[in-house]
């Protein structure tokens, strides 16, 4: 496996898909890596060179990803709920934040159900 950024990505797919096993890199970003790198979409990462490795490091260097976005992106949460936001708030209680409806949905949020008693009338 060949190991980018911390990550070992797949060796029998292709290079562009394989990229996308990294955290922040999407099918857009890893087309865009590998046109600045000069290394086709189509081969696989078992054929590439320690050339051609390299040349998609650097190019991976000058976007953020995996810990470094990870972190910013906790960071953003941390600050949302200190500061005690509408969205920080819903973050802290484990609720939908971006106003969807929790009448009858939102059970990936909220997880399973907590039947209260004496409910039916």
């Amino acid at each position: 496996m060949a190991r980018i950024s911390g990550v070992d990505i797949p060796r029998d797919k292709r290079v562009v898909i394989s990229l996308t096993y990294i955290y922040g890199v999407g099918k857009t970003t890893a087309q865009k890596v590998l046109s600045g790198a000069g290394v086709s979409e189509e081969t696989r990462v078992r054929d590439l060179t320690e050339d051609e490795l390299n040349n998609i490091r650097e190019q991976l260097d000058q976007y953020k990803i995996e810990g470094d976005l990870r972190r910013e992106v906790s960071m953003n949460i941390k600050r949302l709920m200190e500061i005690a936001s509408f969205r920080g708030i819903r973050h802290r209680r484990g609720l939908p934040v971006r106003g969807q409806n929790t009448k009858n949905n939102a059970r990936t949020r909220k997880g399973p159900r907590k039947t209260v008693a004496n409910k039916k009338k």
